[in-house]
């Protein structure tokens, strides 16, 4: 009877001890990105840690709304897209959680960093960078203002902010330098209504900005440098004639950093390997596979952790610009998008 009791405490350990291997199995992490790079880095992340991550890549302001309609039972665990102030907004709703990474950050890193430390910066680019085609604008703009002036009438482009998660940034990057007002109309208003009749064309995202600019519907265009600088390495390795993309940034660009967020309603382990996620991102491995996996793309940022250099074939960082408020943009995106829909496009 002995051996047949010990017998069966034996079986009932080690079924418990399956059980609780079977419970310690990584659990997916449901990724909602935008990022050019963001394949290569789940597969890295995988393969370095076991964690799985299943990928959901689409365009920033698809995946905001997917985010937004999926408020009261979301299915993403970790965010990842360009621009803070979306962030900001998603946690004055109360739906990111907070994590203070175990890395150091630069200057401009460290002026990126929510006080409540809701979600991370990884990288920067800036919006909007000002491609021209060279072969036909001779004299380009050398301030926002100068985009006014009749020379310009009908030849520059920008995104659309309702399709193009990054341009309200701009747009309200453009409303925090100008400030004020003007006979009840904001500043910002008034210099796009200007804009508009200058003859402004807006188009759905950058791609279609760049396409519009090879194909000569407009000579310049107001798009994410990311994008715009590898339109220039494109058409560097393959010249076509007539087209000579170049890249200037008109003072002041507003910072664009790439910003990565965890959803507060996560459970507790999936939570923990989204802050795993974050450290490996952070990392000098994980720089580095950013680096390289969208060569012509999102690769084009600038770091914020030190130790990691830009890469050789992006431009010096902007000497002027401007950081803005996310938590007092944010919450305005929807009215300003709004806004613009109906009086610009």
């Amino acid at each position: 009877m002995k051996r047949s009791i010990a017998g069966i405490i034996t079986i009932l350990s080690t079924i418990i001890g399956l059980t609780g291997t079977a419970h310690a199995a990584p659990v997916p992490l449901v990724m909602y990105s935008s990022q050019g790079y963001d394949q290569v880095i789940a597969t890295a992340f995988t393969k370095a840690t076991g964690i799985p991550v299943k990928l959901t890549d689409d365009s920033t302001g698809p995946l905001l709304a997917k985010v937004q309609a999926e408020k009261n039972n979301p299915t993403w665990s970790v965010l990842w897209v360009d621009g803070d102030t979306a962030f900001a907004a998603l946690d004055k709703q109360g739906q990111l959680a907070t994590y203070a990474p175990k890395v150091t950050f630069t200057s401009v890193g460290k002026s990126l960093l929510p006080a409540d430390h809701s979600y991370v910066p990884t990288g920067t680019t800036t919006m909007a960078a000002f491609i021209y085609n060279s072969a036909k604008m001779m004299n380009p703009p050398k301030t926002y203002q100068d985009l006014l002036k009749p020379e310009y009438k009908g030849l520059i482009g920008m995104n659309d902010p309702s399709q193009s998660g990054p341009t309200f940034p701009f747009i309200a990057g453009i409303f925090n330098q100008l400030g004020g007002t003007a006979h009840g109309l904001s500043k910002g208003e008034a210099f796009f209504t200007s804009l508009k009749a200058n003859g402004l064309k807006i188009y759905p995202t950058n791609g279609d900005t760049k396409h519009a600019l090879e194909t000569g519907a407009i000579q310049g265009g107001l798009i994410q440098s990311s994008a715009a600088e590898g339109e220039v390495l494109n058409f560097t390795a393959k010249p076509q004639a007539g087209f000579a993309p170049k890249v200037i940034y008109l003072p002041k660009s507003t910072l664009l950093p790439g910003v990565i967020g965890i959803d507060k309603k996560a459970p507790a382990a999936v939570q923990a390997e989204a802050k795993q996620l974050i450290e490996y991102i952070l990392s000098p491995a994980g720089q580095a596979v950013m680096q390289t996996g969208d060569a012509t793309g999102d690769s084009l940022f600038w770091p914020v952790v030190p130790g990691v250099k830009a890469l050789s074939s992006l431009s010096a960082f902007p000497t002027a610009y401007q950081t803005i408020d996310p938590y007092f943009w944010g919450p305005q995106q929807a009215a300003v998008n709004t806004w613009f829909d109906a009086n610009i496009k």
